[in-house]
């Protein structure tokens, strides 16, 4: 990203977010939420009929869109393994495109049998089921194409695309959301899907969004100042709780980071509103290895967090920035000697 580009971030970015989230602030979506669950385990059908009864009482598009999105989320359950399956499958056959192609039409089938059959999908699923609804409800609605960021896929260089989701038509303008990471999580120590209906992935703020999510297309980015692939795929890692509070780490802008063993580092972080900063910590950890790290914390204007640390040990580490026990934001860290 370029100088002008950090400094269009840090300087004015509380207004671009506060302008994204609260464009419908004065609507109550309480209505929607309880058409949704008036419906809870209706078929699949029939989808324009499950459509307009979702949101034939409903007068605004955009509580349209909440009840159809809310009942997705809250019917369809994620497989995940099939998930693994799938992102495996496909990067066995990356360079075949014959064997590729026949697998994607195999899958496709399969997934759409078992989304009908069993209510259960992965990521092409719910944008699909997202699409239609939204369209026989009278709805523009894409379907967006491209690469997921997790803790758990962390890509850092380019291949097949390993996500989709979904950018919706309202009031004469665009919004992100993506009804996958929206329905819930994978329990792994109970081997099976928490459905667990997450608010922060509805109707996206751009910028947040586009921290674990990145178009094939770049217009669907839909941020205010271009965002190029390489700050995707090498910026520091985010999670849901990065939406939650709308905290986005400023600089250093890359995941792997180096200092010498008693260095003074600095770290920004960017909040689009108030957190409680005396409950930000900073946290190494390696293997079972665990310590916090004394920190300097200050507030600055525009809504910039500075953080001071100093690290004494040295070792490769994953260096978390957490709010009470909530992750933050992951960056890995490289001391070395003085």
């Amino acid at each position: 990203m370029s100088k002008k580009g950090l400094f269009y971030i840090l300087f004015y970015l509380p207004c671009i977010l506060v302008a994204q989230l609260s464009d419908f602030k004065t609507i109550d979506f309480t209505k929607a939420d309880e058409v949704a669950a008036q419906y809870q385990g209706a078929s699949l059908d029939n989808l324009p009929v499950l459509s307009y009864n979702l949101t034939n009482s409903l007068t605004t598009e955009v509580e349209k869109f909440r009840a159809l999105y809310t009942w997705v989320c809250n019917n369809i359950e994620n497989d995940y393994y099939a998930s693994e399956k799938n992102s495996s499958k496909r990067k066995k056959w990356y360079k075949d495109s014959l064997q590729l192609a026949k697998w994607d039409t195999f899958f496709t089938k399969e997934s759409f049998e078992k989304l009908k059959n069993e209510k259960k999908t992965v990521c092409t699923g719910y944008a699909y089921l997202i699409q239609e609804m939204s369209q026989f409800a009278g709805l523009k609605c894409e379907i967006i194409n491209g690469y997921g960021r997790t803790t758990t896929k962390n890509i850092q260089k380019l291949s097949i695309p390993n996500h989709s989701w979904n950018a919706v038509y309202l009031n004469n303008k665009w919004y992100l959301c993506d009804a996958t990471w929206s329905s819930g999580f994978f329990d792994w120590e109970a081997s099976h899907f928490l459905a667990n209906f997450n608010g922060t992935y509805f109707l996206a703020d751009p910028i947040l969004f586009a921290k674990d999510h990145y178009p094939l297309d770049t217009k669907w980015l839909l941020t205010p100042i271009p965002i190029t692939i390489d700050d995707f795929l090498n910026g520091p890692i985010g999670y849901n709780s990065t939406h939650t509070y709308g905290v986005i780490a400023i600089q250093p802008k890359n995941l792997e980071i180096e200092c010498k063993r008693g260095e003074m580092m600095t770290f920004y972080l960017k909040e689009s509103k108030p957190i409680e900063i005396s409950n930000l910590y900073v946290e190494l950890v390696s293997g079972s290895y665990r310590k916090s790290n004394e920190i300097k914390v200050t507030r600055l204007e525009n809504q910039l967090i500075k953080i001071k640390t100093t690290f004494q040990i040295k070792g490769t580490y994953d260096l978390h920035f957490k709010l009470n026990e909530t992750h933050l934001t992951t960056y890995k860290i490289t001391i070395k000697k003085e």
